[in-house]
């Protein structure tokens, strides 16, 4: 115990002057801070109007001010169209392109089939595979115990069946690409009618009167087209996808037919 107040009291010995002097040193710079004179901000600049530097404007801001200025009563109705009409079309797009099948594949598979396992093990190939071209294959030789005629029937039959479930829903883009500009117009009218009543109201023509309806006409009817040719491209894209899978059916039934009529005569 009293080696341990020993060494306190002889720290306090060596560390005595060390706090004396940090003291000093203190008590000196607060009396220079005290007589210093304290030195005043520099008065800021100001800033001119033409220097302010505006942020770049997003495009979705953009067109979220375009929409609210062109009225979103008259606005509603177009992007209605744009949002359904895309919808039936990303849905065409996706079933057109599942429906895709390597003719020339199944050929070869149908006819390895037939001579090795015949007319059955050729359905068998058919009803495992997936698209229109399969179905019509599986619908042909389902026939051919009736003969080539009774095939070749069945085949074009159920072609025109098949047909009409690649072109479903292309009637609703179709009507979509129509009702746009026709609803963009249909604000042009109405804006232009409320340009005109505001007029007659005050009596004599200033651009501020006619401005407002003017911009809700001009607004309604470029966002009416843009949404007609950007769905008019998603509609020809179906259609140039539905006439190559027809001439693959027409080309692969043809090629089916002179199979059956081979196997036939070969009598393998």
């Amino acid at each position: 115990m009293r080696k341990l107040i020993a060494l306190f009291m002889l720290a306090g010995i060596l560390f005595a002057p060390v706090f004396a002097n940090a003291q000093e040193a203190e008590s000196d710079s607060a009396a220079q801070e005290e007589t210093t004179p304290v030195a005043e901000p520099a008065a800021t600049p100001a800033i001119v109007d033409d220097e302010i530097v505006e942020e770049e404007v997003g495009f979705h801001q953009v067109v979220k001010e375009k929409f609210i200025e062109g009225d979103p009563l008259y606005m509603t109705p177009v992007l209605i169209c744009l949002i359904l009409g895309l919808a039936v079309a990303l849905e065409r797009i996706i079933t057109l392109n599942l429906s895709t099948t390597n003719t020339k594949k199944l050929l070869a598979k149908v006819e390895d089939a037939l001579s090795s396992g015949g007319v059955e093990a050729a359905k068998d190939v058919t009803k495992s595979t997936k698209g229109p071209v399969a179905s019509i294959f599986t619908q042909g030789l389902m026939r051919y115990s009736e003969g080539i005629e009774m095939v070749e029937k069945s085949i074009i039959s159920y072609g025109s069946v098949e047909m009409g479930r690649l072109e479903k829903g292309l009637v609703w883009i179709s009507l979509f690409i129509s009702l746009a500009p026709m609803l963009g117009f249909m604000g042009t009218v109405i804006g232009m009618i409320g340009a005109f009543d505001s007029i007659e109201a005050a009596g004599d023509i200033s651009p501020s009167l006619v401005a407002g309806g003017i911009k809700i006409a001009l607004l309604t009817t470029v966002a009416g087209l843009i949404v007609a040719i950007i769905l008019q491209l998603f509609y020809n894209y179906c259609v140039a996808k539905i006439d190559s899978l027809v001439n693959d059916m027409e080309d692969a039934s043809i090629t089916l037919v002179d199979i059956l009529v081979k196997h036939k005569l070969t009598g393998k």
